[in-house]
């Protein structure tokens, strides 16, 4: 039986309205601008860095980091990595005088505190990697140094790092540890300054990482030396707050705590943190 005609206008309007909201639902599914967080527009792929990222660096971080930056810039295309290596200490007094960073690096967790006392870090640091003294000698080793208690001997040109600086307060304990007092002819600001006096012969030895002595190759001989093995240093990162790349900051983070980045820490000789 043929329905009212009353009916059949119900009937009709509700159809009309499911099938209006059905083509909304349809659209809406397929005409998204945008991904969930941190993902490309439409697609579940993270999301790619870009710009410039601004990383500040402990010095015994150079070589790797560099390398890093660079496999990190094929990665992420319109990316650029820029440096700032130098003495952990130095580099948390730029932080703290405002200078601009997107990401700290230091080799020490005593100086990361001290960013983190001065709130220029956004965040937790991670610790990433770990590192051992070495003695690093002139090709041939002409001052016969075989032991950390040899680089007290009179005569011995000894460099070291200033105090304050990680290389520098590791080596004071080791001292400390072994009763051993050096009387160094300079102390650096950071541990590439000692390592290019040895470099350049201008010290009999000088106390820098394991792995600056790997990354130069012949330009220097090594003395490893069993107390380096009671102190090690661990080396935390961080997001810093005041860096004009946050984004760019954290992606890069992201990629030295990761797969990526321990492979190539590991290569360079750093211990896993």
């Amino acid at each position: 039986m043929t329905p009212p005609v009353s009916r059949r206008v119900r009937l009709a309007t509700a159809g009309a309205v499911l099938a209006t909201v059905l083509l909304a639902v349809a659209g809406c599914a397929t005409a998204s601008p945008s991904g969930g967080p941190g993902t490309d527009a439409g697609t579940d792929t993270p999301a790619r860095a870009s710009g410039t990222i601004t990383v500040f660096a402990a010095a015994s971080l150079t070589k790797t980091f560099t390398e890093l930056g660079k496999d990190f810039e094929k990665a992420n295309p319109g990316s650029t990595v820029t440096f700032s290596f130098g003495g952990s200490s130095d580099l948390v007094s730029q932080l703290t005088a405002g200078a601009p960073a997107d990401v700290f690096a230091s080799a020490d967790e005593a100086n990361m505190k001290k960013a983190v006392a001065a709130k220029v870090v956004d965040g937790d640091p991670v610790d990433f990697a770990t590192n051992v003294l070495a003695i690093a000698v002139p090709p041939g080793n002409p001052a016969h140094i075989a032991s950390f208690a040899d680089l007290a001997r009179a005569g011995v040109k000894t460099v070291v790092c200033a105090p304050q600086v990680p290389c520098g307060a590791a080596t004071a304990k080791v001292e400390a540890s072994t009763g051993v007092t050096l009387k160094p002819v300079s102390q650096e600001s950071s541990v590439t300054d000692v390592l290019g006096k040895v470099i350049a012969g201008e010290a009999d030895a000088g106390i820098v990482y394991a792995t600056d002595v790997k990354g130069v190759g012949s330009k220097v001989g090594s003395v490893p030396f069993p107390e380096a093995n009671d102190v090690v240093n661990t080396y935390p990162i961080a997001a810093v707050g005041q860096g004009a790349n946050a984004a760019g900051g954290r992606a890069f983070l992201a990629y030295v705590t990761g797969p990526e980045g321990r492979a190539v820490l590991t290569a360079a000789g750093f211990g896993a943190p």
